[in-house]
């Protein structure tokens, strides 16, 4: 929503942000334990939350992304739907039963179910891709899908300079780990034949045993330039209910970049990449041996995967590109609104 925010402004859109977590909250929800110290900060946060719907109907409707609230049941949806119509707009399988391997005990109350109260009370519904629509449309008839969207006048390909090394690039957080973890033995056959550098951005503990490695935290002020200098971006995916809900930003974060990229046949990466067009899909590790090793030995391979993945950014996955239809959402849900009002009042 960030990268929307200036060319709504430029439809007649204005919007003021108002998120869940603060800083101390974000950063405290990323580490181990400390289960006192974030049941304080979530209490606040919900406080927050309580004054901000409170408040609510200075605005002409709400942009709800995921969730009100990162706890609990739908209330603070219901009061505020109550008040606005609602544009909730959702990019993952938060259907799903879902432990996080940081905060497993507050999977116990993130209440999956109340994403249908969600759907039904919404004016209207954003979906991430068609996996999370068919879902939505089981509850309302206004669903719209915006696939996620990248800045691409933020996101440029670097310009090309020589490195001894390739280097082929993963980006996550510590519940995706696993999923590079998947590719262990590939990377490893790998390794044994090419020279190269694993660059692991998010996980800066990760360490594989016989494979160059180079693993730094994940911060959004380095994000980009994290990525310059990665040859070939790696995305891998197991196929599961939560996967199949995945909207594929860091397959697109790479393309963007002009970074070629592997990813896993999953969901909605199967639209995103065409094999052998803007990109290359594994699934056995045989596969991804292949495909890592066909990009490796090519700088042909990969500048023209690179510019290809580019071009289908900037067509399909852009802001610039998925803001006509979000501008519509807007304006319907708004003028739906307006509608039922008037008809209330005339029934009154």
């Amino acid at each position: 929503m960030e990268q929307w925010a200036p060319r709504l402004r430029a439809h007649g859109i204005d919007v003021d942000f108002a998120s869940f977590e603060d800083v101390a909250l974000h950063v405290l929800l990323y580490q181990r334990g400390r289960r006192i110290e974030k049941a304080i900060q979530i209490g606040r946060a919900l406080a927050r939350r309580v004054s901000i719907v409170g408040d609510a109907r200075r605005f002409d409707a709400v942009y709800l992304f995921r969730e009100a609230a990162l706890v609990g049941p739908a209330v603070l949806e219901r009061w505020m739907g109550r008040r606005l119509p609602v544009v909730f707009d959702f990019d993952d399988a938060i259907f799903e039963r879902y432990r996080s391997p940081t905060n497993g005990y507050l999977s116990a109350l993130k209440f999956p179910g109340k994403t249908a109260a969600i759907c039904r009370l919404s004016a209207h519904v954003i979906a991430g891709n068609p996996y999370l629509a068919d879902y939505a449309r089981q509850f309302n008839r206004w669903v719209t899908i915006v696939p996620t969207t990248i800045d691409t006048d933020v996101y440029t390909p670097p310009p090309a300079r020589p490195q001894r090394v390739t280097v082929v690039g993963w980006s996550g957080s510590h519940s995706t780990v696993p999923h590079l973890r998947t590719l262990d033995e590939a990377l490893r056959r790998l390794a044994a034949r090419r020279m190269f550098r694993l660059r692991v951005i998010g996980a800066p503990e990760y360490t594989l045993e016989g494979a160059d490695v180079d693993a730094r935290p994940w911060r959004a002020d380095t994000e980009i330039a994290d990525f310059t200098g990665v040859d070939v971006g790696i995305m891998p995916l197991p196929d599961d209910r939560w996967s199949r809900g995945k909207c594929g930003l860091k397959a697109l974060q790479y393309m963007a970049l002009g970074i070629p990229a592997i990813c896993s046949p999953t969901g909605v990466n199967r639209e995103i990449i065409s094999h052998g067009q803007n990109g290359l899909l594994a699934t056995s590790t045989d596969d991804w041996v292949e495909a890592l090793e066909r990009l490796l030995t090519s700088e042909t391979l990969r500048q023209r995967l690179g510019a290809a993945g580019r071009a289908t950014v900037e067509a399909r996955y852009s802001a610039a590109a998925q803001i006509p239809g979000i501008c519509r959402v807007f304006e319907q849900a708004v003028a739906q609104s307006s509608s039922n009002r008037t008809r209330s009042g005339s029934a009154a």
